[in-house]
């Protein structure tokens, strides 16, 4: 029992490792050749937590090598775009100037229900609204609004738009984020002088996030039984 334990934390951390190394991207992201690398680490990883006979540096030297294979290939196919083509596939154009080509859905096996709900997720509620949609190779939609429906920028309204920069975390769960400040060009005095007009203690916060603008936001903690 103890072996089989032991066994299981040690092929864990190997996969999360193994996954760390090849990256970041989340399942729905991943290109078919992530997906099949993913998909074998977690079978490899099974067979020694099953199989107490089989030894478990078996198990651990072909899930990194699967993802040495994994990054080479990346490397290669960032080199080649034939290839690229051939393992991740191109996108395709489902709606061209408003147009739905339906021999493309046919071939991609994409059914109306499927680009309804597509173009739900990207914030469209009829095809009447669309210019171009375009199904990525991570199997996601890309979808460019007719023109006519997109808001003026403030270039167009000669309006003067200041670069905020990137908001950051501030303070997270009551304790100050002393990496972020510089970002954002605040100070712990300034962070506690807010909060002073806020009649807030750090221990209340439970998010608070700032600009480079010096704007701010902050979200409460919740007492228990809310």
């Amino acid at each position: 029992m103890l072996i089989t334990l032991i066994r299981t934390i040690i092929l864990y951390v190997v996969v999360i490792v193994g996954v760390r190394i090849m990256g970041k991207r989340q399942v729905g992201e991943m290109q078919p050749a992530e997906l099949v690398v993913t998909i074998l680490i977690s079978e490899l990883a099974a067979i020694p937590m099953q199989d107490l006979d089989r030894p478990m540096a078996n198990g651990v030297i072909a899930i990194f090598g699967l993802v040495i294979f994994e990054i080479l290939l990346s490397i290669i196919i960032m080199k080649s775009l034939k290839l690229r083509r051939i393992i991740s596939g191109k996108p395709a154009i489902i709606i061209n100037n408003g147009v739905i080509d339906q021999h493309i859905l046919k071939e991609l096996r994409i059914t109306i229900d499927d680009l309804n709900e597509d173009l739900r997720q990207a914030g469209v509620f009829s095809f009447d609204e669309v210019q171009f949609a375009i199904l990525e190779t991570n199997g996601k939609i890309s979808v460019l609004k007719k023109p006519h429906l997109l808001g003026p920028t403030a270039e167009q309204m000669h309006v003067e738009n200041k670069d905020k920069g990137l908001p950051c975390t501030v303070i997270c769960d009551g304790v100050i984020e002393e990496h972020s400040l510089p970002l954002v060009s605040f100070t712990a005095e300034k962070i506690h002088s807010i909060l002073e007009q806020n009649q807030l203690k750090l221990k209340d916060v439970f998010i608070m996030t700032a600009d480079k603008l010096g704007n701010h936001v902050i979200v409460k903690k919740q007492k228990k039984g809310n």
